[in-house]
């Protein structure tokens, strides 16, 4: 059994054959978009941390060179170690060199080296020293000051230098890109970008605007545009700079990647990481109380990540963790997968409210209240009864952690005047109609289907404070 989600293999004359999102399309229409406007642009695809960007990257990359594309890859944050961003961009272009095209590529490093040179300070420190000790303040002064004007002219002269290499670095390139690439533009895929060092980040765009604007070559930054703008901020020391503006001067294109159908993923990552081993199991199946577990954990699934608040990752590590935690419970345990399976869901995404739940923290209506608030854009006509379910156990099943002995008499008691029960605990969800949320614990007190639990019997699994016994 897998305990983590392997890297998805990409097979070289089929790239997209394991992608389960169905992307190969928009590949294609990034493709038609390439071959339309060959002359060189900058393509951002901007999808938040976690969503499959670089895995789709790779595969489209793939992809482009069985299309006769040449591209380069260059990940920014493996490679933020190297503090001149040119050295490490004309680093990754060394690769498409071959003997015919070694002695271009020479050329072009001639031209860019007096780029990457650090600019002479407008005053030296050598000039400072020189005259400290050996001279009084108004000789040091004319002397300090001829230093400047001569620092100035050779920073005058340097500058002028600069703008002249610019221009020949970008004619050298230009020529040595078009005799490489067969007649198609340069793919040059720029990843992880917003995940740099902020300095870092920021030098390789305005390297990339200064001198890299040529034809024949087409960036693919792979960016989270809301982290990249952090940074943009962070760099200039402000949070009033208009930082989505500031990287149009950058990106000529912006495309998002959209969004898998609701059910796709997890369902894939049900298989991935085997879910039938335990939850159809024929042993538990015999127990008429456990044998809809996968129903109900499928369904309730379909509930959590049925909106884009929950990314592709973080689906794939409440996964992983729920069928490690699964082994800890025996074939004929409870198991009550949405209880399970949400506490699962908040250990990842809301670590406080899971720590001060298991640390009985909490009133029993401060756990509705952030129960709501994580469950309220989840919540419709469709899930509505699921919900309230989902409270109605949080409810009962914490009220038992926090007083071991009471069990159901914290929730509702008999009136004796009216002959039946009336309940203590209001729902949340279901305010104005308390009877649902009464019949809900009627009904688990009837079935005995595990009204006797409290939290720990799943926070310990969890936790992973229990013996893997499966």
């Amino acid at each position: 059994m897998n305990i983590k989600h392997k890297e998805i293999i990409i097979e070289p004359q089929n790239p997209f054959a394991n992608c389960k999102l169905d992307r190969k399309k928009y590949s294609e229409v990034l493709t038609g978009i390439i071959e339309a406007y060959s002359e060189g642009f900058v393509l951002a695809i901007n999808n938040k941390w976690g969503t499959g960007k670089t895995t789709f990257i790779r595969m489209w990359e793939q992809d482009l060179k069985n299309n006769g594309f040449q591209t380069v890859y260059f990940n920014a944050w493996e490679n933020d170690f190297e503090n001149n961003p040119l050295v490490a961009l004309m680093g990754e272009l060394k690769a498409l060199t071959n003997k015919p095209t070694d002695p271009a590529f020479q050329k072009i490093l001639k031209k860019v080296s007096i780029l990457s040179k650090h600019v002479i300070p407008i005053v030296a420190q050598s000039v400072v020293d020189k005259y400290i000790d050996t001279k009084g303040i108004k000789d040091a002064f004319v002397e300090a000051s001829k230093g400047v004007a001569d620092l100035f002219e050779n920073d005058v002269n340097e500058y002028s230098n600069k703008k002249k290499s610019i221009q020949e670095f970008r004619t050298e390139l230009s020529h040595y890109i078009a005799n490489t690439t067969n007649g198609k533009p340069l793919i040059f895929i720029i990843d992880e970008l917003d995940r740099c060092r902020p300095n870092y980040s920021v030098s390789i765009l305005e390297q990339i605007k200064h001198f890299f604007s040529i034809p024949d070559i087409v960036f693919i930054l792979s960016i989270d545009k809301e982290q990249l703008g952090n940074a943009v901020r962070g760099v200039y020391g402000s949070d009033r700079i208009d930082s989505n503006e500031y990287l149009k001067r950058f990106i000529d294109i912006e495309y998002s990647i959209p969004e898998p159908e609701k059910d796709v993923f997890y369902k894939y990552l049900y298989s991935y990481f085997n879910f039938d081993d335990f939850l159809e199991n024929d042993s538990r199946k015999r127990h008429s109380e456990l044998a809809y577990d996968k129903r109900s954990f499928l369904q309730f699934s379909t509930i959590l990540f049925a909106n884009d608040s929950v990314t592709l990752r973080q689906q794939e590590k409440i996964f992983a963790h729920s069928r490690l935690a699964m082994r800890a419970f025996g074939e004929n345990m409870y198991l009550i997968p949405e209880v399970f399976l949400f506490l699962v869901y908040i250990k990842v995404l809301s670590e406080d409210y899971y720590y001060n739940i298991k640390s009985k923290t909490l009133s029993i209506s401060e756990l509705q209240e952030k129960f709501y608030a994580i469950i309220k854009n989840k919540l419709d006509e469709d899930t509505e009864r699921s919900l309230t379910w989902l409270e109605a156990y949080l409810v009962l099943f914490y009220s038992n952690l926090i007083k071991p002995s009471s069990r159901m008499n914290n929730i509702y008691k008999y009136d004796s005047q009216v002959g039946k029960n009336t309940l203590l605990i209001e729902s949340i969800i279901n305010k104005n109609d308390p009877e649902k949320f009464l019949d809900i614990f009627e009904n688990i007190e009837r079935a005995r289907n595990g009204g006797s639990l409290d939290l720990s019997h799943f926070i310990n699994r969890i936790d992973l404070t229990e013996s893997i016994i499966n």
